[in-house]
C-alpha cells in the first residue's frame, strides 16, 4: 500500500491511499452548516476537488461567447478583441463570486456564535481553506 500526503513536520495533511483511492480513516467527509441550520452538507475531498468553480452550463455560455468574439476577428478586429474582455471580465467576476461564497460557508463552519467550535470542527475548516487556496493557485 502506498500512501501519498504533504510533508512537514505538524502539518495537518489529507492522505489517499493510492491502491484504493480511499481517504484513512479518521479522515471522513467534511460536515458543513449552513446559515445556522441543523442541515449538514457532506462532501468528500474528492467530490469538492471534481467541482467545478463554474458550472457546466455557465462555462459553456462562456465558451461560446470567447468564441463568437474569435469568429468575428476577421470582420471586426477591434470588437472582437472588446467583446473578448468583456468575457475574461465576467469569467473573472464569476469566479469572484463563487469563492465569496465559499468563504462565507467556511466562516460559517467555524464561526459558530452559538457554541464554542471544537477541535475537530476547526481541523475541518483549516483543511478546506488550504484545499481552496491550492485550488486558486492552480487555476
Amino acid at each position: 500500500m502506498v500512501v501519498h500526503g504533504t510533508s512537514g513536520e505538524g502539518e495537518l495533511s489529507d492522505m489517499t491511499d493510492t491502491t484504493t483511492g480511499k481517504e484513512p480513516a479518521g479522515s471522513g467527509p467534511t460536515v458543513a452548516p449552513t446559515g445556522g441550520a441543523a442541515r449538514a452538507v457532506v462532501t468528500t475531498k474528492s467530490e469538492r476537488a471534481d467541482v467545478p468553480l463554474v458550472g457546466n452550463d455557465e462555462s459553456d455560455k462562456f465558451e461560446l461567447r470567447l468564441q463568437h468574439a474569435v469568429s468575428g476577428f476577421v470582420d471586426g478586429p477591434r470588437a472582437a478583441v472588446e467583446e473578448a474582455d468583456q468575457v475574461v471580465e465576467a469569467i473573472v467576476a464569476r469566479f469572484a463570486e463563487t469563492v465569496r461564497e465559499r468563504r462565507r460557508t467556511l466562516r460559517t463552519s467555524w464561526q459558530d456564535t452559538e457554541e464554542k467550535a471544537d477541535t475537530e470542527r476547526l481541523r475541518l475548516a483549516l483543511r478546506d481553506y488550504r484545499e481552496l487556496a491550492e485550488r486558486l493557485l492552480h487555476i
